[in-house]
């Protein structure tokens, strides 16, 4: 459960910042909404004060992203381009509704002390390596060889002091310009700011990281890193213990991304080597109090789901083709089985089922019989992950003089990224973070797609015709990220869960409209008693059409709806299986970012990648809302009290 202490608390420092009464009670935003309403926002930002983004020429600071992100004014950056570095500007066409700066609290501090005239360290042989441009070396490979090694002497005596006092204070000043940061842009009712950072742990070239939210101002005194807690037990451990349970009023989630790169280790079993049942058990369950969520989408390709894993039944999904970082076309996977692999920040190393959202929900659902907890419970969500200080910046299109087409290389195929919608009563910290909090949240691939799900027992069959559909469907049912208990007499079960699903299509921006929408599909996983995941896949409106995009142009032909809904019923429920659906909505194809910047330049202007054949130049933009589950009726009370939203 959560703490009411810890609550009431964050609830009082917001009123600090919020429109108070003179009776003390916060006054509701003026379009506060009782059912709620999508916000769009992005979780998952980098700007100069990480270090691989400055060692990429970024120079942009948490007031410049969150100037951006709120569409106060215009972001100045310089850009790499095949010719040297560049500068540009930006300007959002659509103002976010929240955002968060997670910069790398890995050597967050070397940064400051290599960019602060007159520190110690300052004029040191790294530092000067560190602030110089950085010029394309070779390849890829070559050029992150060059970057990995820099960040590696940052890390050392040279900089950061014999005993690390330097970077550490470096540190103490970055995390205090986040901070500050955040509360300067921090505008309740119209534009939210997160605190947060991200965890950055690689074993082995794998990649599982973390970024750590903050409900309000209230945060430890330092962020915490791999260096410092180097397992995602003890980060949960050490956040639980200086945050969560502190008794101060502060209060966090951490949410996990790329599981796509992750070897296997995203979703694993071990529970960070516990010794015995006892211990796996009481891991499940931090893990579970902790982490609600995980980034579906980013930069880095979708983790939603990829065919031919082994320990995954059922049908073939075609759609989990979807912008894979490591291409489906690039030779055959190697699959990890039950293992853990290495190598997959440079590209190498093996797949398994447990580096997708998908089948981690489904070995959640087996997980939970075998150790009292469902610890990969989690909802959806999508950021960017951008490392240039520019939150939301999902269309290419928006750069003011350069156009930049996406890159291809050896490792895999970058795309803008995505991001976070919440279903929210009002844009303020505490009502956004409760959104997080029961997972009544969905990911995009970067369009503003608003989906909703809801599942109950005897929702109308008349829902999507109704003009109260979300009032009549909270009252009868769960949303997305909820939980439906069976009935636990026999005669009292119906024949399977309803559920309603619609979604709206992006509007656009002028100049630029939105796609039109395909259809909506249900996603339906269980598993078996040996861990298996089984995958069914059911359309519920629209349907797999014609139409098109002319890739020379990016005019859309065919057609498409504005909106989708449909209620529908599980024909195959069994009420003594685990189980847990969500939904997808797919858009019409459309250009990809990286060919509608391609287009904007003249032929001769254009780089080598806007004539590779082997890039896509369309793409079939989509939405996923986080699943609602379904327990069986001996397990309910056990479960609930175990894993249920704090």
């Amino acid at each position: 459960m959560r703490r009411r202490f810890s609550r009431s608390i964050g609830t009082l420092l917001v009123l600090l910042a919020s429109p108070v009464s003179a009776e003390g009670p916060p006054e509701p935003c003026p379009d506060h909404t009782p059912t709620r309403r999508a916000l769009f926002g992005d979780l998952h930002v980098h700007t100069g004060l990480s270090s691989d983004a400055w060692a990429f020429a970024t120079r942009t600071r948490p007031d410049d992203a969150y100037r951006f992100a709120s569409g106060r004014g215009e972001a100045r950056m310089d850009v790499i381009t095949q010719t040297g570095v560049v500068q540009s500007t930006a300007r959002i066409p659509r103002p976010l509704d929240f955002a968060a700066v997670t910069d790398h609290a890995e050597m967050i501090g070397a940064p400051v002390v290599c960019t602060t005239p007159g520190s110690q360290g300052y004029e040191s042989e790294t530092c000067q390596r560190f602030r110089a441009p950085f010029r394309p070396v070779g390849t890829l490979e070559e050029g992150v060889a060059v970057i990995v090694k820099l960040l590696a002497d940052l890390d050392g005596e040279e900089v950061c002091g014999q005993d690390g006092t330097r970077c550490r204070e470096g540190m103490r000043t970055a995390w205090q310009e986040i901070q500050d940061s955040a509360a300067r842009f921090d505008d309740p009712c119209g534009f939210t700011t997160f605190v947060g950072f991200e965890y950055s742990w690689n074993p082995e070239m794998s990649k599982v990281h973390r970024n750590v939210i903050f409900e309000n101002a209230t945060v430890p005194a330092l962020p915490i890193s791999s260096r410092d807690e180097p397992t995602a037990t003890a980060l949960w451990e050490r956040l639980a213990e200086e945050c969560v349970d502190a008794g101060t009023g502060c209060d966090a989630i951490t949410i996990p991304h790329n599981p796509n790169l992750s070897n296997g280790r995203a979703f694993a079993l071990d529970y960070d080597g516990a010794p015995d049942e006892a211990t796996r058990a009481q891991r499940a369950r931090l893990r579970a109090r902790m982490e609600p969520l995980v980034e579906m989408f980013q930069i880095k390709g979708d983790s939603e789901c990829r065919n031919g894993l082994v320990g995954v039944l059922g049908e073939s999904d075609p759609l989990c083709d979807f912008e894979k970082y490591r291409s489906p076309g690039a030779g055959p996977v190697e699959d990890c089985g039950d293992g853990v692999g290495g190598g997959a920040l440079l590209g190498r190393g093996c797949f398994t089922r447990r580096d997708f959202a998908r089948y981690a929900v489904g070995i959640g659902l087996s997980e939970q019989d075998r150790v009292g907890t469902n610890p990969f419970e989690v909802g959806f969500i999508g950021s960017t992950d951008i490392h240039e200080g520019l939150p939301g910046d999902t269309e290419d299109w928006i750069r003011d003089g350069i156009a930049r087409p996406q890159r291809t290389n050896s490792f895999g195929l970058d795309n803008p990224g995505g991001l976070a919608g919440v279903w929210a009563e009002e844009n303020t910290r505490s009502a956004i973070f409760a959104g997080l909090e029961r997972r009544e949240t969905f990911a995009t691939s970067g369009p503003r797609i608003r989906l909703r799900f809801f599942g109950g027992w005897d929702l109308p069959s008349d829902l999507c015709e109704a003009p109260a559909l979300a009032e009549r469907a909270y009252a009868a049912g769960v949303p997305m990220g909820g939980r439906l208990e069976v009935p636990t007499s026999p005669d009292a079960r119906p024949r399977g869960p309803v559920f309603v699903a619609s979604a709206l299509a992006d509007p656009g921006v002028p100049g630029h409209p939105g796609g039109l929408l395909e259809r909506l599909q249900v996603i339906k996983v269980t598993a078996d008693d040996r861990g298996r995941v089984r995958q069914q896949i059911v359309d519920i409106a629209g349907e797999e059409g014609s139409a098109s995009v002319e890739p020379d142009t990016c005019e859309p032909r065919g057609a498409g709806a504005a909106s989708l809904c449909a209620v529908w019923r599980d024909p195959d429920f069994d009420p003594e299986e685990r189980a847990a659906y969500y939904t997808r909505v797919i858009e019409n194809p459309s250009c990809r970012s990286y060919r509608r910047a391609c287009l904007a330049l003249d032929g001769q202007e254009r780089p080598e990648a806007c004539n590779d054949p082997s890039i896509p130049r369309t793409a079939r933009e989509r939405a996923w809302s986080s699943p609602i589950w379904v327990a069986p009726a001996p397990a309910q009370t056990t479960a609930a009290a175990a894993t249920g939203p704090r």
